[in-house]
């Protein structure tokens, strides 16, 4: 039978369950504004009874705390990670539109493109007034400058927005591996604490704060699973294995975790990039690729931003090669005026990259590249008939994107006007040269952009771009050099050339940017990008607005809630007064039986 002291037994585990069970409840409150904190509670179970040899048969031993547990649904927190990656990719997204978006200026706060447009042509028609006026003229060529200036402020400012998503990037990867590592050392802290037997609630937590950060910079894939005795797979270990996985890539594995690197590309993708655009490398060398429909997150947004061409990078299908000299038919790029690809880099012909040192545009959609490598004769009869591309093919409008169009207008637009420009006169009777000109980035001297061929060295227009057109030095210093009549002969008054100019603004039978006329321009671009930054302003809200209702979701779960902790205090207190009332009672039935009874 039980002894007859067992009752305090039995109070005295009420007293510690209670006061374990009060502790907690402080604790609780302690971090109810803690970030990250998930709500504890004690786990208590009736103690084990005991055989009284009585007709009654067992007798109750108390209560026992098993353990203090935090209240947490993993269900939610895989919800809420799924949904980070999101809300990153798109909140990077809409910030990065807005910024490119700056740049384009509508003309409704300050002076930009259709000011300048529209100042420049109306300083022509003055030219059209008073062909033979120096002054008038100077203003034509002052404007003409000021719209080259435009598109030059413009192509830095890309460049601009370009190197800050690159060196993002890279604080991103960094951030990566500081998150993975400090997990890893979690990892084991929370096992030695778990295989002991305990339950370590606040490292735990830790570690969710810091997949919660990671999610929003990558999609994670988290799994835990039990660590199971090889030499008893029934036996309960305490321990666990928790991974975390990047598109089917291991980041962390336990008490261990791989590290990712940048890497500088030693070749640029298009003509306008920066150098050192950054690659990101697993240290064992595995290239990380972010442009699959299964990426997303802050770094996929700024890879996006960064290299984003709108799914229009160069590309053509090998119809022959001979020694190092790739021959390209069916090219997307058939003039001077769309080629975006750079002077030297890499091209991928089928499922190998080749670097290449220049190229040959044929004009009628066929190139020729050259090799810095012969080809063998088993990859050449593989590479026959297969795809070649420079660069991936991005749906996203980026960097590159705008960049193109920024190039493709100045170039169409430049050309025209110096074809037109070079079939007058000047004021003395000497054939006009161009008007527009590009300025060697190295050399800062002027191009002659009449190249018979267009290679990947000639001074064709492709040369030219959004950052170095300019107005020839020549007519700035010289402004009877312009041209605005075919013939002066015919008199200081004709103006047949510059009649020609003004069907520039207005005519797109005589030049057109993307079906419409070139005072259009700024409208198109600003169309491509409002709706850039609609659509990511319209997914940024919807997905905060998710992530909203799912930390509502976790908090109902793991929240702790002021008032309910305020009535549990009361509960466990109450608890505690009465098992120590138990102990006051029993004390004085043992002094009734010790002192007052006997013989």
């Amino acid at each position: 039978m039980a002894s007859t002291f067992f009752g305090l037994t039995i109070a005295s585990s009420g007293l510690t369950t209670y006061q374990a069970a009060l502790n907690t409840t402080g604790n609780n409150i302690a971090n109810v504004h803690t970030k990250g904190y998930s709500r504890q509670q004690t786990i208590r179970h009736a103690s084990e009874a005991i055989r009284a040899n009585n007709k009654y048969g067992m007798v109750g031993s108390g209560v026992t705390t098993d353990s203090v547990m935090q209240i947490r649904d993993q269900y939610y927190d895989l919800k809420y990670w799924y949904n980070q990656a999101k809300v990153g990719e798109y909140d990077t997204k809409y910030y990065y539109a807005q910024q490119i978006e700056n740049y384009f200026i509508d003309d409704k706060t300050q002076k930009g493109f259709s000011t300048i447009f529209d100042e420049m042509y109306a300083a022509l028609e003055e030219v059209q007034k008073s062909p033979a006026n120096p002054t008038v003229r100077n203003q034509f060529i002052s404007s003409a400058e000021s719209l080259a200036e435009y598109f030059n402020s413009v192509s830095e400012g890309m460049t601009k927005i370009q190197s800050d998503a690159n060196e993002e990037i890279r604080n991103k990867v960094q951030q990566i591996n500081s998150i993975s590592q400090e997990i890893s050392v979690l990892n084991k802290q929370i096992n030695v604490i778990e295989i002991a037997g305990g339950y370590a609630n606040e490292l735990r937590d830790q570690r969710a704060s810091l997949v919660d950060d990671l999610s929003k910079i990558v999609p994670v894939d988290i799994k835990e699973t039990n660590i199971v005795n090889s030499n008893d797979s029934d036996m309960y270990t305490g321990a666990t294995n928790y991974k975390i996985e990047i598109n089917g890539q291991v980041l962390v594995d336990g008490n261990n975790y791989n590290q990712l690197e940048v890497i500088a590309r030693e070749n640029k993708i298009n003509q306008t990039d920066i150098e050192g655009l950054y690659d990101v490398y697993w240290v064992n060398g595995d290239k990380i690729n972010f442009n699959t429909t299964a990426m997303n997150g802050e770094i996929k947004a700024l890879f996006d931003t960064r290299d984003g061409n709108d799914a229009d990078n160069f590309s053509g299908k090998v119809s022959s090669i001979k020694g190092n000299i790739v021959y390209l038919a069916g090219c997307n790029m058939t003039s001077d005026l769309t080629m975006s690809m750079a002077e030297t880099g890499t091209i991928k012909i089928g499922s190998k990259e080749y670097e290449y040192t220049g190229f040959t545009n044929n004009g009628d959609g066929t190139y020729r590249f050259s090799l810095n490598t012969n080809l063998t004769s088993d990859e050449i009869a593989k590479a026959i008939g297969t795809p070649a591309q420079i660069g991936e093919s991005i749906d996203y409008m980026g960097i590159p994107y705008y960049m193109s169009q920024l190039n493709f207008f100045v170039r169409n637009y430049t050309k025209t006007f110096n074809e037109i420009h070079s079939s007058g006169e000047d004021i003395n009777g000497n054939q006009a040269g161009d008007f527009f000109t590009a300025k060697d980035s190295v050399l800062g001297t002027e191009m002659n952009l009449n190249a018979s061929e267009i290679t990947s060295t000639s001074n064709s227009y492709y040369k030219m771009t959004a950052g170095n057109i300019t107005v020839r030095d020549a007519l700035l210093n010289d402004p009877t050099l312009m041209s605005t009549a075919t013939d002066v002969a015919n008199g200081v008054d004709a103006t047949d050339i510059v009649d020609k100019l003004m069907t520039l603004k207005t005519d797109k039978s005589v030049i057109s940017f993307r079906g419409g006329t070139s005072e259009d321009f700024l409208q198109y671009i600003l169309s491509d990008i409002a709706v850039d930054t609609q659509r990511a302003k319209t997914f940024s809200t919807n997905y905060t607005n998710i992530s909203k209702a799912v930390i509502n979701q976790r908090i109902s779960v793991s929240g702790v809630d002021e008032d309910e902790e305020a009535m549990d205090l009361i509960k466990f207190q109450n608890a505690y007064n009465l098992s120590s009332k138990v102990v006051q009672v029993l004390t004085e039935m043992y002094d009734r039986l010790i002192l007052q009874t006997g013989v």
